[in-house]
């Protein structure tokens, strides 16, 4: 579910910077690299939770991944 939010935040930033490059407007231009750079560090951050529950659980298997909840 992470990688389709990412893929949709990454559509609507390109809309942006083509809409922003035809109309010359810098403001949307330095608001595109800002959502680059948020769907960067979501991407670290999700990547960093998945090496933490391998080096705990040893797997990163779904079954054992919902027995962290609650």
């Amino acid at each position: 579910m992470s990688m389709q939010i990412e893929s949709m935040l990454l559509a609507v930033n390109l809309n942006f910077l083509v809409f922003s490059v035809s109309s010359d407007d810098m403001r949307s231009q330095v608001f595109t690299s800002l959502v680059t750079t948020v769907a960067g560090v979501e991407s670290a951050i999700g990547l960093s939770i998945f090496v933490i529950i391998f080096r705990v659980r040893r797997t990163i298997a779904i079954g054992f991944i919902n027995s962290i909840q609650g």
